[in-house]
């Protein structure tokens, strides 16, 4: 496996009293695809937001790129290259599609603004397109496209993506999937965070099983796939 970038070891967290996380142990290489699986309330979310610095941890570590970020703020977790694409398709629905990408590059990316956005249009070409359209106008899968053309526009070394999947149809599914391949292609490690376990197993390198805060399997995503104890057991497959 190619060098370490992110390292999360002895992770807890939560809201309040309520503890969500519970000794999360997880490791993405650069340029590498790994997916986290769950139902919905296994601690997904959770577990971006706390990686992101959204939600502060409240034991463990979290290393990024050789440096510790469980206490740094969201602001300096996205200023080394860490960006965190969050559930919901959250546009700024009166801004167009070329003003959404350019706040992508507020914090990173800001000298290559240009050349990003012309990036972002060569791997959403319906992007492009619509670059001039107020963004609240779009599909729900152009807006998807948007959201993950926005985090792309800072740069990133690994880009977290919360549902990606998660609405659209099965066909933009398939395109959605079949794109971040090409974006991990350009050098871009991903960290797929979803409950779509099909196509993520199709496209991710290792895969981790989340369950009420704790993983309950991790491994090559091959094994996996093809493992029917597994299966039948955690991805009701």
């Amino acid at each position: 496996m190619s060098e370490v970038l992110l390292s999360v070891s002895g992770l807890t967290a939560g809201y309040g009293a309520i503890e969500v996380l519970r000794g999360i142990e997880l490791e993405v290489a650069a340029e590498e695809i790994v997916a986290v699986l769950g139902s919905n309330g296994a601690g997904k979310s959770t577990l971006n937001r706390t990686i992101s610095g959204v939600l502060r941890a409240t034991n463990g570590s979290i290393r990024f790129a050789g440096a510790a970020i469980e206490r740094e703020n969201p602001a300096a977790i996205v200023a080394r290259g860490l960006i965190h694409v969050p559930e919901g398709r959250c546009v700024f629905p009166n801004l167009t599609t070329n003003e959404n990408l350019d706040l992508g590059g507020y914090r990173r990316g800001r000298a290559g603004r240009d050349r990003n956005r012309e990036r972002v249009f060569e791997i959403f070409p319906r992007l492009a397109e619509r670059r001039s359209q107020r963004a609240g106008t779009l599909s729900g899968g152009e807006q998807q496209m948007l959201v993950i053309g926005r985090g792309l526009m800072a740069e990133p070394k690994l880009l977290i993506l919360d549902e990606p999947s998660l609405g659209l149809s099965p066909l933009l599914v398939e395109e959605l999937f079949a794109l971040m391949g090409r974006i991990n292609r350009e050098g871009i490690a991903l960290l797929l965070v979803e409950q779509n376990v099909v196509q993520c197993l199709e496209v991710a390198r290792r895969a981790y099983i989340l369950e009420q805060g704790v993983f309950v399997l991790n491994g090559k995503s091959a094994d996996i796939r093809d493992n029917p104890d597994l299966k039948r057991a955690y991805l009701g497959l």
